[in-house]
Parts: structure tokens; C-alpha cells; sequence
């Protein structure tokens, strides 16, 4: 195996549109950090990459839904998750994110090479384009039905109902999420990076030379190399993202998945001088931790872009995980299906290295996996609880009542003393070997099995049985226990980084090093340790009932949200229905109000008479759309004044789930003026 000098660890940039979930952290971020802590206790120079990737078009859909620009979105979720991640002990040597400066700079850059080194192909395409909102879609603005299970809400790059993969111009009805207006095709101008041109080239590094990557990482490189690989577009026409930075290419922004590696570059280059040695030196390990949905773009496309650069290093493993699913369901983001990190840190204060702890422990390796709530109690109460923390809170307890809390001699040991003193070097040693496999799950399991195995002892030995007839063995038993311990704070520290800090302040040691963590005698006699407090809490089922009702809310609440149905207000009665004066009406004229979004001056005949209504309907539709429409009205509603124009009523209008608005429109064949009761 080749000698690396120092690794450059990156975990997935998770996406700024949201807040990170357990998903994420079982996926990607859990193991990144427990292998960064690994390498760090073994004194390896390391440095551990991350930060927000915050372009594309999801962030301009949430961005137009809360009526905010795409750079408050991304504030919001980049400083939301940059804490949740500190509070969990995530240890990133940089978070960053790819709005800042240093990254368009960079990205702008790499770009700049691959074009001048003619590594693009420019042509026209066909794309679908709103005539009213004036714009090309990307494959998230357009919507319609799907051509493989007839779901009415596929999207342009996929169908999230079966999974499918999806072409803009695979969908039946397609309608654009912006106006819900039928889309036309119209030619534009797009560059795009010939994959094709490195398959030889990933084929000999994947297929051979990295066959010891992953079976579910090497198996889906391989299905995509072997269905043959194909020019892929790495720009788009959006607003919102690092400019394409070429004369001819007004309105034109970098692909997202093209400039979100490129921030793994940038955030190095933010972090240090000496980024290069990181990115363009043989020595250097990049390894990428990612989930299965990110494994194209950083085993296939990311490499086939850092090949046609010429002066980076390829990652040498890309551990990817695969799903994590929550109570028997997948976890979906848009219907609230997710235990949120920075809603677990409030619940649970104090509890990171508990869901540290069972994240890993159903870590979903090379299959998907599933986080029940009865599981975590489970785990906490029959395993943190009563064999990690019962075995240290004993072993401390007993040595301060015995010896003044003294680390007493070792006398005398027996076969079976000596047998529990040679485990402790060969469970840190499988420890270590399966890290170095990043099998994660297998890793805890023997670290535990340490703290079983001193659990044991101790029950086998009942030191509190025999203090008075034989002290002398005791010493060797609370001894050998406290060695146990010690070593417990080293090889649990990848895992359970709070915890192991704890186990440190009760042993008053300063930092212990891997290599220590396999000497007989890492605590020498006669050194003090100090008092104990428990390491963990028992996990209550009222808790756990809690989170479970927290869930059931949630999807009752989506699912409301789905059908278009909000929940009704309170009752009125009849009384007070009948003041309301909704009349059928007709807009002769519209026009947007200057200087705003959402406001259009309608000019309304009512069929009694011709009034002016302000609507916040401009970003739904064009004027000349609305002018005509036959509509509903509420007329004696208070006049008041919306930016200097009075408003003398009130259109009624529908809402969908996607906050489409709909005019909730009379028959074209009833007179203006008629009442509606």
C-alpha cells in the first residue's frame, strides 16, 4: 500500500436550502469525522474540508416561494447548519460556502483553463423557455406528468414518485412551476464537457485500478461506464450562480454540479497558503465521503474534470454510504419525514455522542439502512447505559472508596488478569483495522466490545465481594479496570468525542494517543483520577413518545399540504357570513405596480360599478393574461391604500400546494354584478 504523507479529507457540501437531518449525517458526515478523529489520534496530518453549496436552482425555487432573494436563503441555512455542525462536534477545519468570493474566483478560473485548453464543447440546444415569465427553464422549474407511472408532479430531471430519471422532454403536459404556463422550445447556446473523451481513461482507474473501493461505490461506477458515457452540460441559464465568464455568454451561469467540487478547492485555498500541496501532490490521500446519490459526480465526472485540468490528484477512495430511512419510510425533506439535527440538539441537550452513537451503529454501509426512535432509546439504555457507562461509573466509584481514588498496583496477576490485559492492544488494533476499511459499523462494535469485556470482568471478579478478605487482588482487578478505561477514552474518542473528553476529565489525563492506547500500563500507580458523574441518562418512553407524535404531526401536516387542503379556521356563524358582499366582476385593464414584485392595479367593473383593486397576483401572472377575466369579489371590503393607490375590494383567488395561485372564476355566462351566497 502506498505511504501517504498527509490526507485531505472532504465531506459532501450539503445543500443551502434546508437544514441538515439524520440522513445527512448517517450518509456523509459521521464518518467523515470519525475517520478525521482516527487519523488525528494517530498524529497524521490531516485536514478535513467542507462548507455550503449554495447555487441552483432549488435555492432560487425556495427563494421565489418565501418571497426572499436566493442569497437570504442560503445566509439563513449556511450559519443554521455551520452551528448544528459545531454543536455536534463535526470536526472541519473549514466550513465555507460557495457564494463567497474565493470560490467564484476559483471556479472562474478552473473554468477559464478547461476552456482555453479547448476541453468544451460549445452548441445550440433546444431547451423549454416561459414565454411569460421570459426565461429558460432548468429541469426543477418545469413540472408534468410522468411517462412511467402517470405521477402529475414529475419534474424535468426526475420523477420523485418512481424514481425514474427524467428529460425535459420526456414529460406529458409539461407546465412551468413559475407561470403554469405551457413551455416552448426556443434554441440556447450551452457548453458542455465531453465525458465520452475520458471513458478509456475512468475505466483503467475505476474498473482496475481502484477495484478495492466499495462494492456499491465500484458497482454503480461500472453500470455507468459500461452504458457509455456522454457530453454533460456545465452551464445553464440562470441568474442565480458563478458566471460562465465568457463574452458570449450573457445570463449564463456554471452548472451547480460543475462549481460544487470546485468549492472543495476553494475552501483549501481559503484555509491555507499552502493549499496546493493538498490538491497537486502525489503524497497527499484525498478521500471524498459522500451518499450514494453524489457517487457520478465525484467518482466520474469531479476526476474526468480534475484529469482535463492536468495538475490535480485524483481522490484516491470515495467511501460512499448509502440511505438512511426513518421508521420504515424514506426520508423526504419536502413532507417533513426527517429528524432535524438542530430540533435533536434542542430536544436532547447534551445527547450528540447518543445519536453519534446509533447513527453509526445502523450506519447504512452498503445497503440502506433505518433509524427507529425505539432503537435509539434501545441503544442508549441497553448499551451507553448499562454497559459502557455502568463498567466506567464502577470501576471509578470503586477506586475512589478503596484506595482515595488512587490508581492502585498491579499484584499478582493471574491467567485470566493476564488474558484481559493482552485484548486491550488487539481490540484497539481490529478497531483500527476496520477504520482503515471505513467499516464504521464493525469499528464501534469492537471499540464496545472493550467496554463489554471490562463490563465483565468486573461482574466476574465482584471486587466489592472481596475487599475486605483480599485487598491485594482488588488492586490488580481496579487496576487492570481503570487500564481498561483508559483505553476506552482513546479508541471510543472517533465516536464518542464528548464522551471520551469526559472519560479524560474523570481520569485526569491530557490527551492519550493511539499507539498509548495498547500499553499495559497507560495510568501508573498512584495516580489520582478524579470523582465520578454518570456518562449517560436513561432515555424515558414519554421522550420517545414525544418524538414519534412530533412525526405523525408532521405528515398529517404535509399531507394536508400535498392535496392543497389547509386545515379550516374557525367556526362563523351565519350572521356574520352574510356581511359578505361577493359579486362576479370583470377586469377591463391591469398593470404591474412599479417597484414591486407582487402587486398588479386591476380596474374591475362589478356591474354596479368600476373600481380599482390592488392584487398581489403580479408574480403569477402578465397583465395582459388577466385583463378580460371573468372573477370574483368582495366589495365592501374597507377601502385602503397599498403603495399610494386605493383598493376598493378584494379578489378572490385558490392556492395550491405549490402556492400557485388560481382565479376562483364565474361561468363566462353570468352577468357582472351577480351575487354569489
Amino acid at each position: 500500500m502506498k505511504h501517504f504523507k498527509r490526507h485531505l479529507i472532504t465531506s459532501a457540501l450539503p445543500y443551502a436550502n434546508g437544514p441538515i437531518h439524520i440522513g445527512h449525517l448517517a450518509g456523509v458526515y459521521i464518518p467523515s469525522d470519525i475517520y478525521t478523529r482516527y487519523l488525528r489520534l494517530r498524529n497524521k496530518e490531516v485536514i478535513h474540508i467542507c462548507g455550503s453549496d449554495e447555487h441552483g436552482v432549488p435555492i432560487t425555487i425556495k427563494a421565489r416561494q418565501e418571497g426572499l432573494t436566493p442569497q437570504e436563503i442560503v445566509d439563513r441555512y449556511h450559519a443554521m447548519n455551520k452551528e448544528s455542525f459545531e454543536k455536534f462536534g463535526i470536526t472541519f477545519d473549514i466550513y465555507s460556502r460557495t457564494s463567497a468570493k474565493i470560490h467564484h474566483e476559483t471556479s472562474t478560473e478552473f473554468f477559464r483553463k478547461l476552456h482555453d485548453k479547448g476541453e468544451f464543447i460549445e452548441k445550440n440546444i433546444e431547451q423549454y423557455y416561459d414565454e411569460e415569465a421570459q426565461q429558460f427553464l432548468s429541469d426543477r422549474y418545469i413540472t408534468g406528468t410522468c411517462p412511467h407511472c402517470n405521477s402529475e408532479s414529475a419534474y424535468g430531471d426526475q420523477c420523485e414518485s418512481c424514481g425514474t430519471s427524467l428529460n425535459q422532454t420526456d414529460l406529458v403536459n409539461p407546465r412551468s412551476s413559475i407561470t403554469g404556463s405551457k413551455p416552448v422550445m426556443k434554441k440556447t447556446k450551452h457548453w458542455f464537457l465531453p465525458l465520452d473523451k475520458h471513458e478509456s481513461f475512468l475505466k483503467k482507474w475505476i474498473l482496475e485500478e481502484n477495484k478495492h473501493w466499495k462494492g456499491n461505490v465500484y458497482g454503480q461506477c461500472k453500470s455507468w461506464l459500461d452504458l457509455g458515457l456522454q457530453p454533460r452540460a456545465v452551464s445553464r441559464d440562470l441568474s442565480w450562480g458563478v458566471p460562465i465568464p465568457l463574452d458570449n455568454a450573457k445570463g449564463k451561469v456554471m452548472y451547480v454540479w460543475f462549481d460544487a467540487p470546485i468549492g472543495y478547492i476553494s475552501a483549501t485555498k481559503e484555509l491555507t497558503p499552502d493549499w496546493e500541496k493538498y490538491w497537486k501532490s502525489g503524497d497527499t490521500r484525498l478521500i471524498h465521503f459522500i451518499g450514494k446519490d453524489n457517487i457520478v459526480f465525484h467518482c466520474i465526472i469531479f476526476p474526468a474534470m480534475l484529469k482535463s485540468e492536468g495538475t490535480f490528484i485524483l481522490p484516491d477512495n470515495v467511501p460512499a454510504n448509502e440511505f438512511l430511512n426513518l421508521e420504515g419510510n424514506k426520508i423526504s425533506t419536502s413532507r417533513n419525514w426527517a429528524v432535524w439535527l438542530h430540533e435533536f440538539l434542542e430536544d436532547f441537550p447534551g445527547k450528540q455522542d447518543v445519536l453519534r452513537y446509533v447513527l453509526c451503529a445502523n450506519m447504512p454501509e452498503t445497503k440502506d439502512n433505518d433509524f427507529t426512535w425505539k432503537d435509539f432509546q434501545s441503544r442508549n439504555n441497553n448499551e451507553l447505559v448499562a454497559i459502557l457507562g455502568n463498567f466506567v461509573n464502577r470501576t471509578i466509584v470503586l477506586t475512589h472508596k478503596y484506595f482515595e481514588g488512587k490508581v492502585p498496583a498491579l499484584e499478582k496477576p493471574g491467567e485470566t488478569d493476564l488474558e484481559i490485559i493482552e485484548q486491550i492492544p488487539l481490540i484497539r488494533n481490529r478497531t483500527g483495522e476496520n477504520l482503515e476499511q471505513f467499516r464504521f459499523r464493525d469499528a464501534l462494535r469492537e471499540a464496545m466490545s472493550l467496554a463489554r469485556l471490562g463490563n465483565k470482568y468486573l461482574a466476574d471478579t465482584e471486587p466489592w465481594k472481596i475487599f475486605k478478605s483480599d485487598p491485594g487482588r482488588v488492586k490488580t482487578i481496579l487496576n487492570i479496570s481503570l487500564q481498561i478505561t483508559a483505553a476506552l477514552s482513546v479508541i471510543t474518542d472517533p465516536f464518542l468525542p464528548f464522551t471520551a473528553s469526559r472519560l479524560r476529565k474523570f481520569l485526569n489525563t491530557g490527551e492519550i494517543g493511539w499507539e498509548q492506547a495498547g500499553e499495559k500500563e497507560i495510568l501508573k500507580p498512584g495516580h489520582k483520577v478524579n470523582p465520578p458523574e454518570l456518562l449517560f441518562e436513561k432515555i424515558e418512553d414519554d421522550q420517545i413518545a414525544e418524538q414519534f407524535s412530533k412525526l405523525m404531526k408532521n405528515k398529517e401536516s404535509s399531507e394536508q399540504k400535498e392535496s392543497g387542503a389547509q386545515p379550516p379556521k374557525e367556526n362563523i356563524n351565519y350572521e356574520e357570513f352574510a356581511k359578505l358582499d361577493i359579486r362576479t366582476a370583470t377586469v377591463l385593464k391591469a398593470e404591474r405596480i412599479a417597484k414591486t414584485k407582487k402587486l398588479m392595479k386591476l380596474s374591475v367593473t362589478t356591474g354596479v360599478d368600476t373600481r380599482t383593486v390592488v392584487a398581489g397576483i403580479a408574480e403569477h401572472f402578465n397583465p395582459e393574461n388577466v385583463e378580460g377575466k371573468k372573477v370574483a369579489i368582495l366589495i365592501n371590503l374597507e377601502p385602503r391604500k397599498i403603495r399610494g393607490v386605493e383598493s376598493q375590494g378584494m379578489i378572490l383567488m385558490a392556492e395550491d400546494s405549490a402556492g400557485k395561485l388560481v382565479f376562483v372564476s364565474p361561468v363566462e355566462t353570468i352577468s357582472d354584478g351577480s351575487v354569489i351566497k
